[in-house]
């Protein structure tokens, strides 16, 4: 006779086009019982977004395939600790019988917190994560470190397992005190299938004509928010030091705060002819961008995984990282580990492209290399270390129950 389904419910800041395939995969799964949660519906309905500063909704589909609900937000809905305040998330915890709750709230926000509470209240396993590799943060502020130094190995205590998207996450949690056991791997994924019919489906030779790209000439292309931190503007830089016939087309995808001032400086190095900015680009065109340039790179110095890496070798799109992108060891190094430079070294940078593409035919080999590679992180691949990290932390929630004294 088999194991009834563990119940679980999943709570969610608001609908991510990266999540939805996992949930989708996961209710596929008879071992588990998926509720998911919502504390804000952003995304799937149109809202303002400050950083790609425009009115965002996602032309995929979000919440398809899944049992969701709503949970009423009593905060402001901005990036602040009271910005998620849910506090029907204790009664739906309390009354719900559920076996775990997967949290997918920071502990920044006050719901985290609230759910956690409700977790312990009803005996149900609690299960939360991080992306980060390091412990710097993104503005690169001292005390936050030592904050996270003493902080960190607490608050993960509270966790009856940790879900980690990378190698490097893994090796961070493990080295503040939370036992190997206590932590699985779920590879962060994208919907593999979906964007590799769609990548199938692509005109390359007219996306490349609408850019104003010769069939040979090389296109360069940064998808991401134009933000400090993502450095844009090294990769700006680096393209400026190439010089090699054709001369290579650099495509900027995304909006964000830094875009008067790199095209500004493409003016000031003579490079505005060869550098198109497209602005926001919406989910479902995002494949023909990847399909039809010849390499992606992200300079990030800081970047926790970064999602589009599984997007471009879904494409076969090669792909050039910093150091500083969580994905830069599991996927990028185990196919080019040559493709993996210092964050902030341009000049490594510059060296990168042109090494690249004097060999179109390497590079074409590398393109299939990461489609290949890409399938290590899947919607099946992580829906199982899911199920695999909510039997551990029930089995660990009981052991803990039948401990003499408890």
């Amino acid at each position: 006779m088999s194991e009834p389904p563990f119940k679980v419910l999943a709570v969610a800041t608001h609908p991510v086009q990266y999540m939805a395939p996992i949930f989708r995969r996961m209710a596929q799964d008879p071992r588990l019982d998926l509720h998911v949660a919502y504390c804000s519906l952003r995304g799937a309905e149109a809202a303002f977004d400050p950083e790609f500063r425009t009115q965002v909704q996602w032309d995929v589909p979000l919440l398809d395939g899944y049992p969701w609900m709503e949970v009423p937000n009593k905060g402001s809905g901005e990036e602040t600790f009271w910005g998620l305040n849910n506090p029907t998330l204790k009664s739906l915890i309390l009354e719900g019988n559920f076996d775990a709750v997967l949290c997918y709230v920071g502990y920044v926000r006050a719901s985290f917190w609230i759910a956690l509470r409700a977790a312990r209240g009803s005996n149900a396993a609690f299960l939360f994560g991080t992306d980060a590799h390091s412990l710097a943060p993104r503005d690169a502020k001292s005390w936050k470190v030592w904050f996270k130094k003493i902080f960190w190995p607490f608050l993960f205590r509270q966790a009856d397992q940790v879900f980690v998207p990378s190698t490097g996450t893994f090796e961070l949690i493990k080295s503040l005190g939370v036992p190997a056991g206590r932590i699985t791997l779920t590879p962060y994924s994208v919907d593999n299938d979906w964007w590799k019919s769609q990548s199938a489906k692509v005109d390359r030779a007219a996306v490349r004509s609408e850019w104003g790209a010769t069939p040979d000439q090389p296109v360069i292309l940064f998808c991401a928010k134009l933000q400090p931190w993502k450095r844009p503007i090294d990769l700006l830089h680096a393209f400026a030091q190439v010089n090699f016939e054709p001369q290579p087309l650099l495509i900027f995808a995304g909006e964000g705060p830094q875009r008067a001032d790199l095209e500004s400086e493409a003016a000031k190095l003579g490079l505005s002819q060869r550098v198109k900015f497209l602005g926001f680009v919406n989910q479902s065109r995002l494949p023909a961008l990847y399909t039809s340039a010849d390499m992606l790179v992200l300079p990030s110095t800081y970047e926790p995984f970064a999602v589009v890496v599984n997007e471009a070798m879904c494409c076969g799109c090669p792909v050039i990282v910093s150091d500083q992108v969580g994905a830069a060891r599991d996927l990028v190094s185990p196919v080019r580990p040559d493709f993996v430079f210092p964050a902030g070294d341009t000049a490594a940078l510059a060296g990168i492209l042109r090494t690249a593409f004097a060999d179109r035919a390497q590079l074409r080999k590398s393109a299939q290399l990461g489609f290949a590679q890409v399938e290590s992180h899947s919607p099946e691949k992580i829906s199982a270390a899911t199920v695999e990290a909510v039997r551990k932390a029930v089995l660990y929630i009981h052991s803990k129950r039948n401990k003499p004294g408890a």
